[in-house]
Parts: structure tokens; C-alpha cells; sequence
């Protein structure tokens, strides 16, 4: 996924996301979210989610009070979420390329 951090809110966003919480790390294994990395280039985030499901794991997530309260908290220094054509919007980025994939295949 991609999210574009609030004018002047990266070191905020850094401080409260250095550690998320206990709650929210065991929602996450619950729902089948096994990975979740955060890469920074300016004010933009990109997330790489490994999970069994995403449409399911996300219904479940919006659904979870822990979700609630840690979105609440980092969604302050959050500005918004793009998908794949840069609009706005929660949803994947398009795979454009796989190292991996492509070392299976040959």
C-alpha cells in the first residue's frame, strides 16, 4: 500500500510508530497478517502486507476495536492512502515486478 505521511508530521509519525501495540500485533496474527513493513521516500510510506487474505484481514480490521484505537492515534500524522493509480483509496499497490517470482519461473 501506499500513504503519504502529514506536512511536517515525520518525526511524530516516526516517534509513535517505532513500536505499535501488543493489542494490535496479536489482531494482526488473528486476522493472518504474518509480515508488515513500512519503507519512507519523503512524505510517502509504502507498506509491504504479507497476509493470507487482504480483503479478509481488512473486513476484520475495520471491525477491531485495537485497529480502532491505533488508527486513531497514528492516523494524526497520516495525510491520506493511495491504490494503485494514486488516487485516494486503501487498496494494494499493482506488483510491477517479483525477484522471486521470477527466479521460480526460470
Amino acid at each position: 500500500m501506499h500513504s503519504e505521511i502529514a506536512p511536517g508530521a515525520i518525526d511524530d509519525y516516526r516517534r509513535h510508530h517505532a513500536v505499535i501495540p501488543d493489542e494490535l500485533v496479536e489482531t494482526f496474527e488473528r486476522v493472518g497478517i504474518r509480515s508488515w513493513t513500512i519503507f519512507r521516500s519523503g512524505h510517502r510510506l509504502f507498506h509491504d502486507v504479507i497476509c493470507d487474505d487482504w480483503d479478509a484481514a481488512n473486513a476484520a480490521l475495520d471491525a477491531d476495536p485495537a485497529n480502532a484505537r491505533w488508527q486513531a492515534d497514528i492516523g494524526r500524522f497520516v495525510e491520506l492512502f493511495r491504490d494503485a493509480d494514486g488516487e485516494a483509496g486503501y487498496a494494494p499497490l499493482e506488483v510491477m515486478w517479483d525477484l522471486e517470482a521470477q527466479k521460480r519461473r526460470s
